[in-house]
């Protein structure tokens, strides 16, 4: 008895299964979560999200203020929200109420050194180059929306100083022809702005702003060499 080896060469015709699955992913790429995706790949990879190397001039201390800023911002928030929940009757009389009361004052100052510093030193170099200038102005509106959050913020003080400002602040803006809709004596509706309005705000503008600097880069000193700026 002989015994025959044959080679099969039929080809193996792709399982109806398998078509399906891959229609449903063509079909799925042009899905709105799909292109979100793609563009959110394709502007900011992880790469540049979360590098693990920086250029040797973000070593000056020039480039520590935006993260100094951000570190007091998020001390404004914890204790910001510590005061919220437990009320001026707390953080006036009870001696951790003050001093929780006053790491967010403190927090404030801080805040708004780091930031003045950290504007003025971006304007001298230019920051806005090298198609940044969407960073810069992100920054220059986090300032402003800064502003705004401080100045509610010493309205709901809750004592003679926040009297006093509030009710000169009512006359100014009586005077310009907004005071029928923002009204600074009005206490219930400072505390709404100060607190849930205005933080998310300017929180996801300071969001908006990092992930622009992962995406551009942090800027190069002014004599720094083109290939590097690039």
């Amino acid at each position: 008895m002989s015994i025959q080896n044959t080679e099969n060469t039929s080809t193996e015709t792709p399982a109806p299964e398998d078509s399906a699955h891959e229609d449903s992913i063509s079909e799925n790429s042009q899905m709105w979560t799909a292109r979100l995706r793609n563009m959110w790949q394709r502007n900011l990879p992880i790469d540049k999200l979360l590098p693990d190397t920086q250029p040797a001039y973000v070593s000056s201390w020039i480039y520590v203020f935006g993260v100094l800023t951000i570190a007091a911002f998020v001390d404004i928030l914890i204790s910001g929200l510590i005061l919220a929940f437990a009320g001026p009757a707390w953080y006036h009389t009870s001696s951790l109420g003050l001093f929780v009361n006053s790491l967010h004052f403190w927090g404030v100052q801080l805040f708004f050194v780091f930031m003045v510093v950290h504007l003025w030193g971006k304007f001298w170099m230019a920051a806005w180059r090298g198609r940044r200038t969407a960073t810069w102005i992100t920054g220059m509106v986090a300032f402003l929306a800064s502003i705004g959050t401080a100045f509610t913020g010493y309205l709901i003080q809750t004592n003679f100083d926040a009297q006093w400002i509030a009710f000169e602040a009512k006359d100014g803006f009586n005077a310009v022809g907004i005071g029928a809709f923002f009204t600074p004596t009005n206490i219930g509706q400072i505390m709404l702005i100060h607190v849930a309005l205005l933080p998310l705000v300017l929180g996801a503008i300071t969001v908006m702003h990092v992930l622009l600097v992962r995406k551009h880069g942090v800027v190069p000193p002014m004599d720094a060499l083109p290939e590097i700026e690039a």
